[in-house]
């Protein structure tokens, strides 16, 4: 499985959501190949995603995908972030 982290840059604030992504995931019980991107390039890095993780403000940046889109409302919030991921892949 793989799932994106998206934000402005890129850089920073998808670092954190890969990361606490992870984290998540773990706590699951599963395995998942986690990436950071920026929203522009995210159709090139989320092109066999089937996660991409974003905040509500980016969702239109992302376009036309096949991957299924999770907003997330606070990316330090580990229980947030395994509630939806666990929904999705359940």
């Amino acid at each position: 499985m793989h799932i994106v982290a998206i934000c402005g840059a890129g850089v920073g604030t998808s670092g954190i959501l890969k990361v606490n992504a992870e984290r998540a995931l773990a706590r699951l019980g599963l395995e998942a190949t986690v990436t950071a991107s920026d929203a522009a390039s995210v159709m090139t890095a989320a092109a066999d995603a089937q996660i991409i993780l974003t905040s509500s403000e980016l969702v239109p940046a992302i376009g036309k995908t096949y991957a299924e889109i999770i907003v997330i409302n606070n990316y330090f919030d580990l229980d947030e972030l395994a509630d939806k991921l666990e929904e999705a892949l359940s």
